[in-house]
């Protein structure tokens, strides 16, 4: 649930007319460029007090990916 609400604060579409599950894949379902990815990825640092490398941030592309990053990250909250 943390990690959908962080998806949402930082897109520009209503809530109502998202269906954000963990299959969604950022680019694909939800239509959002490298620039958004880049700021869901800071979201989910935020949200979860993490830092999240470069090139770690890179292969985060849907919100499965996200999900395994944050649940195997030892630093996680």
């Amino acid at each position: 649930m943390a990690l959908r609400n962080a998806l949402l604060r930082h897109l520009r579409v209503p809530v109502q007319n998202l269906a954000v599950t963990p299959d969604v894949h950022f680019q694909k379902d939800l239509g959002l460029d490298s620039l958004d990815t880049v700021e869901i990825v800071m979201a989910i640092e935020e949200e979860f007090k993490l830092e999240i490398p470069d090139k770690e941030a890179d292969k985060i592309d849907s919100c499965s990916l996200a999900i395994e990053y944050v649940f195997n990250h030892p630093m996680s909250s």
